[in-house]
């Protein structure tokens, strides 16, 4: 693990917490920040864990706006400005900009099948015309499109693009990537994939983004301090922890149906309601109450 690079550590994917009208949960935000702050974490804000996809461009800019009045001295704040339309990405990279925020993220565009040569022209476009420096996001899972290492690679050394935040679920490629860009000051790989946290960190990755962050930051903040003293038994003794924590709400369920357990959750601690945007629906009573049952059962806090 890397401790000198700016874009590292534990980064959270924030969930956006939202009111019965749809709008921005003002209280539940600062709730959660506090709690992310507390435990050394930086918060990433409209990526998946957020509901980017189904959120307004006007409630995007709400969210940055409230986080950058959040944002804690010495923090990095992660926005992402993912969009199938390049221009309405630069405008909230133009946003972003004037509100605090440190760094920018965008997964590749989601509707057309694209070749190499179109995503490296897109992530070059974005780029150049964005006033703060770019993350790129490899997440197949929503894309439905990969970003090659050998095409990441040519864009790492773009003075703009400074890191990569990767999901896909490929152990070659995890190691493959870290070993490209571990001893790369000026680029950081970081690590979506919450089941490889602690072997990310240990093998050399910047940083990781687990979503169960949001319920439990001090876990993640445990798991780097451990990994970083060079105790690797407990890096992945917490690595289990965390493996259990996040099958409460995502094992059996599909990544949109996971969203809506994870703010279920949250909801007991007072972290917002269980509200999520169209088209994602709400479970059932029956299964609010069966993931609470399930949290309690492993006996680990909130905090």
């Amino acid at each position: 693990m890397q401790n000198q690079k700016k874009y590292s550590g534990v980064v959270i994917p924030a969930v956006t917490p939202l009111t019965k009208a749809y709008q921005l949960d003002v209280v539940a935000v600062e709730k959660i920040f506090n709690r992310f702050y507390s435990n050394g974490a930086h918060p990433f804000i409209l990526g998946t864990t957020g509901e980017s996809a189904s959120l307004s461009f006007a409630l995007k800019k709400d969210f940055i706006s409230l986080a950058s009045q959040l944002k804690k001295t010495g923090s990095v704040l992660y926005a992402g400005i993912a969009s199938n339309c390049l221009e309405e990405s630069i405008a909230l990279a133009t946003h972003c900009a004037n509100h605090r925020v440190d760094v920018v993220v965008a997964t590749a565009p989601s509707y057309y099948a694209l070749t190499n040569s179109q995503l490296k022209s897109y992530f070059l476009q974005l780029a150049e015309q964005s006033p703060l420096p770019l993350i790129l996001y490899n997440i197949p899972a929503t894309t439905h499109i990969t970003l090659p290492l050998t095409l990441v690679e040519e864009l790492s050394w773009h003075p703009n693009i400074v890191g990569l935040k990767d999901s896909e679920r490929n152990e070659e490629r995890l190691f493959q990537s870290i070993a490209l860009w571990k001893d790369r000051k000026d680029f950081s790989h970081f690590t979506g994939w919450a089941a490889q946290s602690a072997n990310a960190l240990i093998n050399g990755s910047d940083g990781i983004i687990p979503s169960s962050g949001n319920l439990h930051p001090s876990l993640y903040k445990e798991m780097l301090t451990a990994v970083s003293e060079g105790d690797k038994e407990k890096a992945m003794a917490l690595q289990l922890l965390s493996d259990q924590l996040g099958d409460i709400y995502q094992k059996g369920r599909t990544l949109g149906e996971s969203l809506w357990a994870l703010k279920s959750l949250m909801q007991n601690w007072q972290l917002g309601e269980a509200v999520v945007m169209p088209p994602l629906t709400a479970g059932f009573e029956e299964d609010a109450a069966a993931l609470a049952q399930q949290f309690l059962e492993m006996d680990i806090k909130a905090y």
